[in-house]
């Protein structure tokens, strides 16, 4: 057979095999994270978070329509995992096609021994990336990152393509067919335009006279070229679309919609006159780039469905882009703020100005109507800096602190150039990029994510070769079984690494132009991701799905290897021994090796936990509850389990994290599924853009602050009011409405608290709710006064829940939730025990599920223990509510069922964790245990608890005093735990009455909101 059949029956062989892998291992239905809302918005043609993936959402559709059935979330995964088999199948195409430029250059036709090498070659390569770690786990989840990923795969085969065909009429074709496959890809995930420079490499390289200035210009016109796609093509030509229908429809009186169809008109007007003068002309440079801007704008087109599914008022509805000027916010990401990369503030900074920028608009009855200008916040040169890497000082998520940490900064301390770089290095250079890639290269430690400098236990890469090993992280032998026995623990010894290392060396010195193509790849998908994403620190997750375009060019490297390993051993031996051997020994040594290691912690076939948990959480509420959420993971997977399986579409899931933002609030305003409109209290005039995004507290002397006032009176007559008296004025000129008390108070009708269900029987009903807001507390933000004006304006009609208890402590009325399940619902009553006992026992009993927790073998991360615990500690709370009404026996058989529904070798009772959260959950069900009177679940779990301790304790002892240092809130969590254990068991074996102590010991509870 020709070369040419060869490489293409390979390919397909090595498709097969990856889409066979991925579809073996693929998520059973949705999984944490952003999943359940991408899912959610592909069933039903919905709209997800800024900037959106219209073509992932119209395509996953398809996918539902053609393997949907019972199972939209598989079908949706179908695509997944098919887009990265396909991905693999360009990618080895890729390797065979600078394989073959190394093995037989100057298009001479490849022998039989030669195409053998080239093939083992791309085998080595494409498997190697099949079974890598993070392209893995994106390829069997409903998520953009799988097709994301085939998108750039197909484009830089496609340049491959082009530069084999570049000498043959209409090769340019290609090009074309490059940038029309950029515009689709735009509609799903921008990593696909970082591949431009390369691109631009390969052109230069194939149609010019190669010199070094002109690689030099060269790579500047790619980079000018990304630029160009991202700001003109990208973002400009939305906001000139937007620009011209204010204009059109203010100043005209012409219909929405209008100035954004001429807009688009008019520039198609001025392609086609580029066409014809190019044309004219013979510039026929002119008039391929022309030709390229024109399908690039035709891919992107794709976002006009948003606009067109959000006029349809879905149930997911992100930013509410229901007109061209709502567009140009959506896809600038306006929601999630901005930050500075070449010149900024450092954290330590506070504003000394704010300065307006540009005129916000909201789509009115018939106009756009203003709703105020930006606000930027101006800093004083001084707090200022070239390359600024130390610059979020919200402590939100705890990113001052944690920059403070990370440098050892005293409190109030201005960090320096020298630090500002050394964090640039050694968090987002080194623990954010160099860590991801050696997981995916040298091997991995655990699944617990890593924090803080100098942590040696969680989350670092480990090669499984002792010595080195050893000396980075301390004897690896002494950690607790828990960690050193997890399924991501995968041993690589650094195989994967050697071979690609031994690739890059190899085209180096063989092929410096086609060298310099793959590093930029290599370089554009990875470090430069980190120079322009300037992450902050204590990230809510491990972001290494965000690099794995540099994995994939790794991946390349790692398949030329092959080929150096074939000459080294062609120089002892003959070609015909030579080259079965150097194939053999990579592929058994690298992506068999990586396979038999990775594939325990990527099979998530049986899981369902992400469905499960959401039904976990529904299933807890009232009929016709307000359910509010703390963040995004809470979020989303409620958005899938009613969206999309129709589980308790009665509740209305509130994400607060939103409830900061106009759209928001105004979309609770009407239906949705078989949820009634939410009265707000405000008018949507009175929340457009900047209104009431936060007000203060600001104690008037006509106002008595040992009285309790109406809240709904306050919310409504004062903090809505528009009345001059009822505002201050700020440094700035600007006034803004205030609290004017600490303590309000919300009416309570008996008759109705009892009749629809709010109260049990034997509670004793209070004539009014206290809401005080907290001393520390000057300032509420709008999502704060969204929550309480929700809650007064409801008058007791609707239950109210939340999945996290702070929510309501934060606000003051921490002590009227009571637990329903894995729900707080709000109860006015004064004998609040805090579990509602018969309520959740009954869930328990009959709604529950364990997301397969209850099938051996499964594999669950540590994302998905932390829920597990959850539902854990939920069964602990309902026995130990039984057992102090005596009842227990049932105590035992919620016991029971929870160790049954969770099993222990798939979920240990001890297991290290960050601060010992999951030990602290176990403590809870051994008091629980402890309290039933259970004594063989008790010393199965006192025993394993005990174990699990003294092994951390020991491992602490023996790591260096540095190391020690780096760990020593997790020995102080070790120690504390440790004695509280030894006192349940001292209690329970002398007799005493065992109480609930456990309670706030340990600081648990969901993460913070995640930023996309």
């Amino acid at each position: 057979m020709t070369f040419k059949k060869v490489n293409n029956i390979a390919g397909w062989i090595i498709c097969a095999i990856a889409c066979a892998v991925y579809l073996l291992t693929m998520e059973a239905t949705a999984s944490l994270w952003d999943t359940g809302e991408f899912i959610s918005s592909v069933y039903k043609l919905q709209v997800p978070h800024p900037p959106g993936a219209p073509l992932f959402i119209l395509l996953g559709r398809i996918f539902i329509v053609l393997f949907g059935g019972s199972n939209p979330a598989k079908a949706v995964n179908i695509m997944s995992a098919l887009s990265s088999g396909f991905t693999i199948l360009f990618l080895f195409w890729t390797i065979t096609h600078f394989a073959k430029k190394l093995v037989a250059p100057l298009n001479v036709t490849p022998t039989a021994s030669q195409t053998f090498a080239i093939i083992s070659s791309g085998v080595v390569g494409a498997l190697a990336y099949t079974f890598s770690d993070s392209f893995w786990f994106s390829a069997v989840e409903g998520e953009v990152y799988a097709l994301s990923s085939l998108f750039t795969a197909l484009v830089f085969w496609a340049i491959l393509k082009w530069e084999h065909s570049a000498d043959e009429p209409g090769a340019d074709k290609w090009i074309v067919f490059i940038f029309f496959m950029m515009g689709l890809s735009i509609g799903v995930h921008l990593l696909n335009l970082l591949t431009i420079p390369a691109i631009v490499m390969v052109y230069y390289f194939k149609r010019y006279q190669v010199t070094r200035a002109g690689t030099f210009w060269a790579f500047i016109t790619g980079c000018l070229i990304t630029g160009f796609v991202q700001v003109v093509v990208i973002q400009w030509s939305v906001k000139l679309a937007g620009w011209f229908d204010i204009r059109f429809v203010n100043n005209f009186g012409l219909p929405f919609f209008s100035g954004f169809i001429f807009f688009f008109v008019l520039l198609g007007f001025l392609l086609w006159l580029g066409l014809r003068m190019a044309a004219k002309n013979h510039w026929n440079f002119l008039r391929l780039g022309t030709w390229c801007v024109i399908f690039m704008l035709l891919g992107y087109s794709s976002y006009i469905t948003t606009m067109i599914r959000s006029n349809a008022n879905p149930a997911v509805d992100m930013y509410n882009v229901d007109n061209p000027n709502s567009l140009v916010g959506y896809l600038g990401r306006d929601q999630y703020g901005d930050f500075p990369l070449l010149y900024g503030q450092v954290f330590t900074a506070s504003p000394n100005d704010y300065a307006q920028t540009n005129m916000k608009y909201t789509k009115g009855e018939k106009s756009y109507e203003e709703v105020g200008y930006d606000i930027k916040p101006v800093y004083s040169s001084e707090d200022k800096m070239l390359f600024p890497r130390v610059w979020d000082a919200s402590n939100d998520q705890g990113h001052a602190e944690f920059y403070k940490d990370w440098l050892g900064l005293a409190e109030g301390e201005r960090p320096n150039m020298a630090q500002n770089i050394y964090f640039f290095w050694t968090y987002q250079l080194n623990w954010m990029y160099w860590r991801y890639f050696l997981w995916n290269f040298a091997g991995k430690q655990n699944d617990i994510q890593g924090f803080g400098p100098g942590n040696v236990r969680d989350g670092n890469w480990k090669t499984g070769i002792g010595p080195l090993d050893n000396f980075r992280l301390g004897d690896q032998d002494t950690l607790p079984d828990s960690i050193k026995n997890n399924k991501a623990n995968n041993k690589l010894f650094a195989l994967p690494l050697i071979l690609g290392l031994i690739g890059v060396v190899y085209q180096y010195f063989a092929n410096r132009r086609d060298f310099l193509v793959a590093g930029l790849l290599f370089f554009f998908t990875g470090i430069a991701i980190v120079l322009y994403l300037n992450q902050a620190g204590n990230q809510p997750r491990e972001r290494d799905y965000a690099f794995v375009g540099s994995f994939y060019a790794f991946a390349i490297w790692i398949g030329l290897g092959v080929l150096q390993i074939r000459e080294w051993l062609m120089r002892k031996t003959k070609e015909s021994l030579a080259n079965p051997a150097a194939a053999l020994v990579c592929l058994l040594l690298v992506p068999v090796l990586m396979g038999f290691q990775e594939w325990d912690d990527h099979d998530r076939s049986k899981k369902v936990l992400a469905r499960d948990l959401a039904k976990d959480y529904l299933e807890s509420c009232p009929p016709n509850a307000i359910l509010f959420t703390y963040g995004d993971n809470d979020t989303y997977p409620l958005w899938y389990a009613q969206e999309v399986e129709g589980i308790r579409p009665d509740i209305r899931v509130i994400n607060n994290s939103l409830l900061g933002i106009d759209w928001y609030i105004n979309q609770l305003r009407y239906k949705i599924n078989e949820s009634a409109p939410i009265d707000v209290i405000w008018s949507a005039e009175q929340i457009r853009g900047r209104k009431r995004d936060y007000v203060v507290y600001n104690p008037r002397p006509d106002v008595n602050q040992e009285k309790f006032y109406d809240l709904y009176d306050v919310m409504k007559n004062v903090v809505g009011s528009e009345d001059p008296a009822f505002k201050v004025a700020l440094q700035g000129g600007e006034s803004i409405n205030y609290l004017p008390a600490r303590k309000y108070v919300i009416p309570v009708d008996e008759q109705l608290v009892r009749s629809n269900g709010t109260i049990n029987k034997e509670d004793s009903v209070l004539s009014q709710m206290p809401v005080i807001i907290p001393e520390n507390r000057n300032t509420l933000l709008k999502n704060d006064l969204a929550i309480l004006n929700i809650i007064a304006a409801n008058k007791w009609k609707r239950p109210i829940c939340f999945t996290a208890p702070f929510t309501a402590s934060e606000l003051g009325f921490g002590n009227y939730v009571r637990k329903d399940g894995l729900t707080y619902r709000l109860v006015p009553i004064s004998n609040n025990s805090g579990v509602n006992v018969d309520w959740m026992v009954e869930k328990l009993r009959t709604k529950f599920g364990f997301g397969s927790a209850n099938i051996k073998g499964v594999y669950f991360d540590e994302e998905n223990r932390r829920h597990l615990n959850t539902i854990r500690a939920t069964y602990a709370d309902g026995a130990a509510g039984l057992a102090d009404r005596n009842r227990k026996d049932e105590a035992k058989q919620m016991l029971d069922m929870a160790d049954k529904g969770i099993l222990e070798e798939n979920m240990p009772y001890a297991m290290v964790s960050r601060n010992n959260q999951h030990n602290y959950f176990s403590l809870k069900f051994l008091e629980a245990s402890y309290k039933a009177g259970y004594k063989e679940m008790a010393d199965k779990v006192s025993k394993a608890i005990h174990k699990d301790l003294d092994q951390q304790i020991s491992y602490y002892s023996q790591l260096r005093d540095s190391k020690q240092e780096a760990m020593r809130s997790e020995i102080a969590s070790a120690q504390q735990m440790k004695q509280m254990l030894n006192m349940l068991d001292n209690q329970y074996k002398t007799g005493s009455t065992i109480q609930p102590s456990l309670e706030g010991s340990i600081p648990v509870g969901p993460a913070k909101p995640d930023t996309p």
